[in-house]
């Protein structure tokens, strides 16, 4: 009689306290970014277009248009997301620059005629 009661208490005990050190680690907050940007994509370019870090930074962008969908492209960090259409919210992203160097960031997304001429510059020192 006591081992089927052990075997069931065992049981119970592993299907809901083990998930619970693993809910708590995903609920944790992250610490707040270094520096938040805001940057405005509008017919076919961003402002501001030209950006400098110090290297280590952790930046949130807070991505908006003023015009229809856009992308925010960085191909050196394999970053690539969708710019929301005006009136229809924003989108942010979170990056590390652990390294020194130059980020061109682009529209990955066809905008238009001068689609090919959106672009802008992280510069990292």
């Amino acid at each position: 009689m006591k081992k089927p009661f052990l075997t069931i208490v065992s049981a119970l005990l592993a299907v809901f306290l083990v998930p619970v050190p693993a809910w708590m680690h995903s609920q944790r907050e992250e610490p707040p970014p270094d520096r938040r940007i805001a940057i405005i994509a509008e017919r076919f370019s961003y402002i501001p277009s030209r950006i400098k870090l110090k290297r280590g930074a952790t930046v949130e962008f807070v991505l908006t248009s003023e015009d229809t969908y856009h992308g925010f492209y960085i191909r050196r960090l394999g970053v690539n997301v969708m710019i929301p259409a005006q009136g229809k919210g924003e989108k942010k992203v979170r990056i590390h620059f652990a390294e020194a160097g130059q980020y061109v960031f682009e529209c990955s997304r066809a905008c238009g005629a001068g689609h090919n001429a959106m672009r802008g510059l992280i510069i990292v020192e």
